[in-house]
């Protein structure tokens, strides 16, 4: 049984942002929906970013994030890919950071996520907006037509992370605090 003190160890995090990265990038490969408008794509990596933002920190949510980018290169997104490191990586660390903060001022665990979870999702949102923008050059209309299909994903996210967050707390509640 894992500890809290244990969850907190270096050598813990590590390993468990590897197994969390390794998973973001199967579950995004396995369940992609093309956007063919903006060549992107939607997907269900989002929720193990949130899953491991909620229940094992910043750091594994972060380093989970920037799994989703080997994604990227496996399904042949390649001028995505940097940018799915950098946005997905800071919205898992956004995801655990806020959520380590309200926790301390929210009794309910379920609110303290879905705020952090939306807060992490703008980032992505925007995130991807800009990149679009300006590093790929696509005009605003067109990175605007992606806006709606990276809500969803947001949202789509959050419905699965939460979820599996409080069975993942009924079976390891020492990981809830």
């Amino acid at each position: 049984m894992v500890t809290v003190e244990e969850a907190n160890r270096p050598i813990f995090n590590i390993a468990f942002g590897a197994i969390f990265a390794a998973l973001a990038c199967v579950v995004t490969v396995l369940f992609i929906i093309p956007i063919p408008a903006t060549t992107g794509y939607f997907n269900l990596g989002e929720s193990i970013i949130y899953i491991a933002a909620l229940i094992l920190g910043p750091f594994v949510g972060s380093f989970t994030g920037g799994g989703t980018a080997i994604a990227d290169l496996i399904l042949g997104y390649y001028a995505f890919a940097p940018a799915t490191l950098a946005i997905k990586a800071l919205e898992g660390l956004i995801v655990g950071i806020t959520n380590k903060k309200l926790k301390q001022r929210i009794s309910s665990v379920t609110l303290s996520a879905t705020i952090s979870i939306i807060v992490g999702g703008v980032e992505m949102v925007l995130g991807y907006f800009i990149y679009e923008i300006l590093v790929l050059g696509y005009p605003a209309a067109l990175a605007l037509a992606e806006i709606p299909f990276n809500i969803v994903q947001l949202i789509v996210g959050l419905v699965v992370a939460v979820p599996i967050m409080h069975a993942i707390f009924r079976v390891f509640p020492q990981l809830k605090s």
